[in-house]
């Protein structure tokens, strides 16, 4: 399983969301990062991704996007090969 690293705030409910599908989907661990709570980790994510939103996802090394991006690849039937490092 690869290592998934999620970028979030404390009220979100899409990074609520996200936590949620990636559990289902059997992740145990999520290493989540608050960058309301700090301003640099804020301002690495949008050098590494391009965005100011949340929740900014990546698994291994790919960045999936939010959580309209990640329902996205799991309706394609992407997220699941994703997460097994395929």
């Amino acid at each position: 399983m690869q290592a998934v690293k999620m970028y979030t705030t404390a009220v979100c409910p899409y990074c609520i969301q996200a936590k949620k599908i990636l559990t289902a989907k059997g992740v145990a661990q999520i290493e989540e990062v608050r960058i309301d709570s700090s301003p640099e980790e804020r301002m690495k994510m949008m050098e590494i991704t391009g965005r100011r939103t949340v929740p900014q996802i990546f698994i291994g090394d790919t960045h999936v996007g939010g959580c309209d991006d990640l329902i996205a690849l799991d309706a394609r039937g992407g997220l699941v090969p994703l997460l097994a490092g395929n």
